[in-house]
């Protein structure tokens, strides 16, 4: 009788629905926050360069993520194809990280030093010139855009704010690290680097 009782008032079953997605959210959440395989970063893994940070941020706002992800599942289709699994501990200073969940092209996160400049040049100005297949829009205006040096120092001391740890070093030399580079630069420099900090560790 008592499920009779939940079931027929909303309300009620609202709230207790929320009680137990909570208490089974935290039971998920909360112990790994505590296991050091998920905070502590792989063994020589490196903050993104200025470079390769401006990089990163043309690729979640040119919405890279909404068709590729960077999260590679310990199952053997996956791993033959795209290389070593993910590990929680390759994402440390990624803010926020670009796992995701849809692939409608491939998962990127092994793609570092798979192909030359040259072909990701090719392929974000015209994906159909190397994978005649592809239903991948061409980003051609990246190739003309600069980026913008002047907020680069700023990126960095805010990231540094959320643990990576750049030096005084590198947020001063940041301006003079991406000026006079265009957004493809600064894109390929992050695909570039995709990944390679694990392949160290194989």
């Amino acid at each position: 009788m008592g499920h009779e009782k939940v079931e027929t008032n909303v309300s009620l079953l609202i709230i207790l629905t929320i009680i137990v997605v909570s208490i089974g959210g935290l039971v998920e959440i909360v112990p790994l926050m505590f296991l050091k395989d998920t905070t502590k970063p792989v063994e020589g893994l490196k903050p993104y360069t200025a470079l390769q940070l401006e990089g990163r941020d043309i690729y979640v706002r040119e919405g890279c993520y909404l068709c590729h992800s960077q999260m590679i599942r310990p199952f053997r289709a996956e791993t033959e194809r795209y290389g070593h699994y993910s590990v929680a501990g390759e994402f440390v200073y990624d803010h926020p990280f670009q796992w995701g969940s849809k692939r409608t092209g491939p998962d990127l996160a092994r793609i570092g030093g798979r192909y030359s400049d040259d072909w990701h040049r090719i392929h974000l100005q015209n994906p159909r010139l190397v994978v005649p297949e592809s239903n991948m829009p061409g980003f051609p205006w990246l190739a003309k855009n600069m980026v913008d040096a002047s907020e680069t120092p700023a990126k960095l001391r805010l990231m540094r704010k959320l643990g990576v740890p750049y030096t005084d070093a590198d947020v001063a030399g940041a301006e003079a690290a991406v000026k006079g580079k265009t957004e493809m630069d600064a894109l390929v420099a992050y695909l570039q680097c995709l990944g390679t900090d694990i392949k160290t560790r194989r």
